[in-house]
């Protein structure tokens, strides 16, 4: 099990994106949170099995529709367990 952390920057805000990646989590079993941030980025924190979560991260780097993705900043660690299923904070 690994976690990974995203910031993602561009046109992320008000074009549906966290539910297009709740739905992407939950397709591919993927725990944890989306949330947009007060600097217009939106944050993903996932975690699950290393291939489905490459998978997701790709999937977070090509967005909705209407989404434009400026940036990606990733970061992979070691999971911690903490989530039971996958959320939209706000």
């Amino acid at each position: 099990m690994k976690r990974v952390s995203i910031i993602l920057s561009g046109k992320v805000q008000g074009v549906f994106f966290r539910d297009f990646v709740r739905k992407e989590a939950e397709k591919l079993g993927i725990a944890g949170f989306v949330r947009n941030l007060q600097d217009g980025t939106v944050q993903v924190v996932g975690e699950g099995d290393e291939d489905k979560l490459n998978i997701f991260i790709r999937e977070c780097k090509r967005g909705p529709l209407l989404a434009f993705i400026k940036g990606a900043e990733v970061k992979l660690e070691k999971a911690t367990g903490e989530f039971e299923d996958f959320s939209i904070r706000y």
